[in-house]
């Protein structure tokens, strides 16, 4: 499934999670055992605002992301239209070819870049979701999108420590868990 067209649904998907967490919310736990509500918010501002825009725009990364979150006023509208920005770039179809670096002068393919983005707004969304008690439903697309973008990445991600040990899911189960499961993620998990 090409992921190109879906991506600013993706993004707005998880950008609903962030309009939904009060400042009370930011010292909870996520699924992610190295990080709390504040520090995943951080992590996605840091790297999945102005690094990954410049990817998909072909432009150098200035600089290293910034990876620390302070809840001013207007904060969750601020990192939506940023998260929205970039989603917009990886929409135009010429984001997709060629090289790309998130960061340094490490270049990649850029559909993987793409792809990397696509999961980490869908998988940090449900962390965020699950931390901070929402709903969190992808439609059958998204689903099914993010099912294959983490089957065709858990090795890698497994190896370099973006994802924990696969959780076993039933093969069964819906593709959103079976993802979640890839990515070392536990369905079930709750604060």
């Amino acid at each position: 499934m090409e992921l190109r067209p879906l991506m600013v649904r993706a993004v707005e998907t998880s950008n609903a999670v962030v309009r939904g967490i009060e400042p009370e919310m930011l010292d909870r736990p996520t699924p992610c055992p190295e990080f709390d509500v504040r520090t995943l918010l951080g992590h996605l501002s840091g790297w999945m605002t102005e690094p990954a825009r410049a990817a998909a725009l072909k432009r150098p990364n200035t600089g290293a992301p910034d990876e620390g979150f302070t809840p001013e006023p207007g904060w969750a509208e601020s990192l939506t239209e940023r998260t929205r920005a970039t989603a917009e770039a990886w929409s135009a179809p010429d984001a997709w070819e060629g090289t790309a670096s998130l960061s340094g002068d490490m270049r990649m393919p850029a559909e993987a870049i793409g792809g990397l983005v696509f999961a980490e707004f869908l998988l940090h969304g449900w962390d965020l979701a699950m931390a901070s008690g929402q709903e969190y439903a992808l439609d059958d697309d998204l689903a099914e999108a993010l099912f294959g973008q983490v089957s065709s990445m858990a090795d890698m991600g497994r190896r370099y420590g973006a994802f924990g040990p696969e959780v076993a899911v039933s093969a069964s189960a819906p593709p959103v868990d079976r993802a979640l499961g890839l990515a070392g993620r536990d369905p079930a998990w709750r604060p």
